[in-house]
């Protein structure tokens, strides 16, 4: 399997002394992960920052084994991470796709979902101009995994059906990252949301 694609970075992790396995989200293949040789390197460091985009190239002998990956930087979203509101919606919404989404399998939406919400946090930093597409986002995602019926009308319904439906009963806290921007939210805009 060879797979020459753009690519948004939803996850790092750091893999042996130099490597990392990076999952990357693709317009047409879906979610893909592949080990980075040098990942970690002065070099790659900032270009496997979750929100990036790349243009990503996977080699495998088998779509069963790990695939080698190269990256090359095609967009940095990296300067929005030194202001604390953005950095916390592109820690969340690619840690959601991340774990929400079964690997290989195509979601055409929800790479374009994912990229304009990117695009909207890079150009209005203040929330006011992604928030609604935030939502929209989250409530794209539940229907896209079969849980349409359950997404709610805002940011909080939808945290509900995140957690009761997608999250329920599995090990891993992906929804404290939603937490953290749910707070910078309240502090910024006290109002009530639903």
């Amino acid at each position: 399997m060879i797979l020459t694609t753009p690519a948004i970075v939803v996850a790092v992790r750091p893999h042996g002394e130099h490597g990392a396995i990076v999952r990357a989200l693709t317009p047409n293949d879906g979610l893909h992960a592949g080990y980075v040789r040098g990942g970690r390197s002065r070099r790659l460091r900032p270009v496997l920052v979750p929100g990036n985009l790349v243009q990503a190239e996977f080699r495998a002998r088998v779509e069963e084994q790990l695939a080698a990956a190269t990256v090359e930087l095609a967009h940095s979203r990296a300067p929005l991470l030194s202001e604390p509101l953005p950095a916390a919606a592109i820690e969340w919404v690619t840690a959601l796709v991340a774990a929400a989404l079964p690997e290989g399998q195509p979601y055409p939406r929800l790479y374009e979902g994912l990229s304009g919400l990117l695009d909207a946090i890079e150009h209005a930093p203040s929330a006011r101009g992604w928030l609604e597409g935030l939502v929209r986002f989250e409530q794209l995602l539940l229907a896209e995994l079969g849980y349409g019926e359950a997404a709610g009308d805002g940011l909080r319904a939808n945290g509900r059906a995140l957690e009761t439906h997608l999250f329920a009963g599995r090990k891993i806290d992906v929804m404290a990252a939603r937490e953290r921007l749910v707070e910078r939210l309240d502090r910024l805009y006290p109002s009530p949301r639903a």
